[in-house]
């Protein structure tokens, strides 16, 4: 019987010796459909080998069908891709896929007759929190590994140890600065608590920054004592391919040595982004220096509204110094916007400024701000000349320090990802991968913030890089999760938050199938000093039609990270309003807010407060 659609029998004898001379006269041989993904992702695999294949479309070639019946008489095989490497039937995508990984399709090949052992199963490239917990996980496992981290430094010479962002210049730092700050804090609320001491309390910058710097250097020790008990090589040289599987590795002198390895992992982290603008790299910082930085920053203009932006602003002002905030558009772009609004004000309640609606960029040859040095100093003097959005209004004054933080852009344009063909998307320079983090070439990966479309957290890095190393060689499928990660925004005023923010809420469930329970709240701790009642404030996130859950949590208040890592776990279990309800509070404490919460928002009621 003819296939479905044909009326006319085929020379099956000729249709056989055609495809048995098609699988004899090439290398590679794939049965393919021009439309199928699987077959894509085959082709893919060979050009990431620099292998070359030919590729016989049976949905465009006339008798496609009765090909297709041949190869299922010679296979068994009834779908596409069908592969054949010198000869051999190899199978389908995931049979392909596994050969790549035991290694037998590179014997197919005849790659392996000749060649070398690779050095290493497995090279990353960064030291950041991600890529150490790949290369401990993986040494673990057996594996030999190597890690390279190199840091290059900012325009200013600001360079850092082993241990990438979030222990030099992110996360850590900027944690211990936000609680010197806080403890400023403490001081004032002191007094009303029978602490009597001299009228005259300083804070000293470099006594801070010393102490900080001090534990940091200890992290990065530590990183390297862990590195070598688990047998992992550790290159500070800066990786770049050269060839599928091949990295050249350059250190400070300039020396290059040359390693390959089976299987890559990217981690490579962000760097602050400049504003490309007349005296931006010459003479402003970015967190990147501010954290080691040998003097004072003085008053400082912080130009930017990203969460590293208002955490940096929050705790210079805590610290006593005078900081304005130059804004763009929007206070924390991606978050809630009720609660980044609330941030902001209660910073502007504690002395920092605000100027809105002033762009940072250059547009054609029009400057819309510009940054002078009037003075060289530990601070210097610096002129800033901005132009609104909105009108021709601008703005002059003159500041010690411009610290830019308009977002952070991803090291990865210059490590040799095009040599190899790994796809990178061309407007933020971020790694596009499937659900296992691996690149469009097989034999690399990607993890931490360089993803495209994933959250940029630390903890994120990291259990992504466990897993991925399980996966690779310890014979798990489990995967990194990306819903309902927690996190929090160190501002005087922390923002924890897990879930939907309310506006991607209303956008994927609609309005009228939500509910918003809120309430402000006053923590105990500062009643008796009598400050900032009514400005702290929790909110959940209700889903009508599944039983009211929480798809949305959200608070602004002390120890707000402390409060939304417990909640997290009970979101990820699916926690509802009802179990919310159910659950006897701790009193006195600011979590318990969300334990008695009954006022919507669609209700409109009061939500003041008077006591706690």
């Amino acid at each position: 019987m003819p296939p479905p659609g044909q009326t006319q029998l085929p020379d099956w004898d000729g249709l056989k010796l055609r495809v048995r001379t098609l699988i004899a006269s090439h290398r590679v041989m794939i049965f393919s459909k021009s439309y199928c993904p699987y077959c894509n992702k085959v082709k893919e695999l060979f050009r990431s080998m620099h292998v070359e294949y030919y590729a016989l479309e049976l949905d465009v070639t006339p008798d496609g069908p009765s090909i297709q019946q041949v190869l299922t008489e010679l296979t068994n095989q009834r779908t596409v891709p069908n592969v054949f490497v010198n000869g051999t039937h190899v199978g389908g995508c995931d049979s392909t896929y596994q050969a790549y990984h035991d290694g037998s399709l590179q014997k197919l090949l005849g790659d392996s007759k000749d060649a070398e052992p690779y050095d290493y199963d497995l090279i990353i490239i960064g030291g950041g929190s991600g890529g150490l917990a790949c290369s401990k996980e993986a040494a673990a496992l057996g594996k030999k590994v190597m890690v390279l981290d190199y840091v290059v430094p900012t325009p200013l010479g600001t360079s850092w140890g082993l241990g990438g962002t979030c222990v030099n210049v992110g996360c850590i730092p900027k944690k211990l600065m936000h609680q010197a700050a806080l403890l400023g804090q403490a001081l004032q609320d002191s007094r009303k608590y029978g602490w009597q001491y001299e009228e005259q309390v300083k804070h000293n910058w470099g006594v801070m920054v010393e102490a900080i710097q001090n534990y940091i250097g200890s992290l990065n020790w530590g990183y390297r004592v862990s590195l070598r008990e688990k047998s992992v090589t550790y290159l500070n040289s800066y990786g770049e391919f050269i060839e599928p599987h091949k990295i050249k590795a350059t250190n400070r002198k300039g020396q290059v040595t040359y390693h390959t390895a089976e299987t890559f992992v990217l981690a490579t982290g962000e760097r602050p982004r400049y504003l490309g603008i007349p005296g931006d790299k010459e003479y402003c910082i970015t967190s990147d220096d501010l954290f080691s930085l040998p003097y004072c920053p003085g008053k400082t203009l912080v130009v930017g509204a990203s969460y590293v932006a208002l955490e940096c602003a929050g705790f210079l002002a805590g610290l006593g110094l005078d900081v304005t905030v130059m804004v763009r558009s929007i206070l924390l772009r991606g978050f809630d916007q009720e609660m980044a609004e609330r941030v902001g004000a209660h910073m502007e309640t504690h002395g920092v400024k605000f100027i809105r609606k002033f762009v940072p960029v250059i547009l054609s040859l029009q400057i819309f701000i510009q940054v002078e040095q009037l003075e060289e100093g530990m601070p210097g003097r610096l002129k800033v000349i901005a132009k609104s959005t909105e009108g021709p209004e601008i703005f002059e004054e003159e500041y010690n320090t411009v610290l830019i933080a308009v977002g952070r852009d991803a090291c990865t344009r210059n490590i040799g990802l095009e040599t190899i063909g790994v796809k990178i998307n061309e407007k933020n320079g971020k790694v596009p991968v499937n659900d296992e983090e691996q690149t469009n070439v097989p034999y690399v990966y990607a993890i931490g913030d360089i993803l495209d479309g994933k959250l940029e957290l630390t903890p994120v890095a990291i259990q992504a890089g466990k897993l991925l190393a399980r996966r690779l060689y310890g014979g798990s499928s489990t995967k990194c999760d990306y819903i309902n990660v927690p996190t929090t925004v160190f501002t005087p005023l922390e923002y924890g938050s897990c879930g939907l923010a309310e506006e991607r809420a209303i956008e994927e469930y609609g309005k009228q199938n939500l509910e918003v329970y809120h309430s402000l709240f006053w923590p105990l701790e500062w009643t008796v000093p009598g400050r900032d009642n009514n400005t702290c404030y929790a909110k959940i996130i209700c889903s009508k039609h599944d039983n009211n859950r929480v798809i949305g949590f959200h608070v602004l208040g002390p120890n707000a990270g402390e409060v939304t890592q417990g909640f997290a776990a009970a979101i990820k279990c699916g926690l509802t309003k009802e179990l919310l309800d159910e659950t006897i509070g701790i009193h006195p404490t600011c979590a318990e807010v969300f334990t008695t919460m009954d006022i919507t928002k669609s209700s409109g009621q009061d939500i003041s407060q008077r006591g706690c």
